[in-house]
């Protein structure tokens, strides 16, 4: 059986510790702040997500660059070079050109090594549903799982991946055009705050509205006591800039669920670019989506 490696993208939000935890090789997206180019790094050493997280609450409104085929060329080609299979686990096709990025990269290398394994896996994920899929893929992989295994159970997960999220300001969905004006500016009025999550094709879409910031946590967990799959569970909770919204989150699920396993941790700048400071984001293994 052939060393495969698993290559995924910066969205994941996975901190960086846990990226080497279960040895993904991870390839940064691109975020733009006024005339200045930023690489979104798993440890963050271009611009700390606080830093990033104030200069939007400065009046900032950044934007992000897909990664390009070239790009991922540059860092697969050595891994094919040395031997190794790649699996490659890609941002929703949805929401992002990532994902035909790297459909165009992996036919040009698979007609240069015709003896090496390619595969493709659309995960219909973003942020830490995206980064959660990813390291279940690679316990997978850890167990012993075939590359063709562990694409399998991949694909096999990704209609479970539960993505429930809050936005404090709306006013960022508007600008990127995933909620109309005339909505946001209603939800503005009311203080609405949207429940998002990402359906079964990978895009995001409103579910329910709440109001106020409080009722919007609350909700956020009630749909997790309603479509939470039975057993221990692994819960990943991504903020942006509001880590006491998302410990007392975590709070509420621990005194719930039987969790194995709960990582909290930031909404990266290419994910947070779209969402705006004080999202507040839930991930978990459900029923259904």
């Amino acid at each position: 059986m052939s060393e495969f490696v698993i290559i995924t993208d910066s969205t994941t939000d996975l901190p960086d510790s846990l990226a080497k935890k279960h040895e993904l090789v991870i390839v940064p997206l691109k975020f733009h702040i006024g005339d200045k180019t930023y690489v979104n790094y798993p440890d963050n050493r271009d611009l700390a997500p606080k830093d990033f997280y104030e200069q939007m609450k400065n009046g900032a409104q950044p934007t992000t660059s897909q990664i390009n085929p070239d790009e991922y060329v540059e860092v697969l080609t050595p891994i094919l070079e040395s031997g190794k299979d790649v699996l490659m686990l890609v941002f929703s096709s949805a929401l992002s050109g990532t994902f035909n990025s790297a459909r165009i990269a992996s036919e040009e290398l698979k007609e240069k090594y015709p003896s090496r394994k390619i595969l493709l896996v659309d995960t219909k994920s973003a942020s830490l549903g995206e980064g959660l899929l990813v390291t279940l893929a690679a316990k997978k992989k850890a167990a012993g799982a075939s590359i063709e295994e562990v694409k399998a159970y991949t694909e096999e997960m990704i209609p479970k991946i539960a993505h429930w999220f809050t936005v404090d300001d709306i006013g960022h969905l508007v600008r990127g055009g995933r909620l109309s004006k005339a909505a946001g500016f209603i939800a503005k009025l009311a203080s609405i705050k949207p429940i998002l999550s990402a359906n079964n094709e990978g895009k995001l879409v409103a579910r329910h509205k709440a109001i106020g910031r409080k009722r919007a946590i609350k909700a956020l967990f009630e749909e997790m006591v309603k479509t939470a799959e039975e057993g221990p569970q692994i819960v990943y909770i991504g903020h942006g800039d509001d880590l006491g919204a998302a410990e007392g989150l975590a709070e509420q699920i621990k005194a719930e669920f039987q969790v194995e396993e709960l990582v909290i941790t930031d909404i990266g700048p290419v994910i947070g670019a779209h969402t705006g400071a004080g999202v507040l984001a839930l991930f978990f293994i459900g029923k259904e989506r």
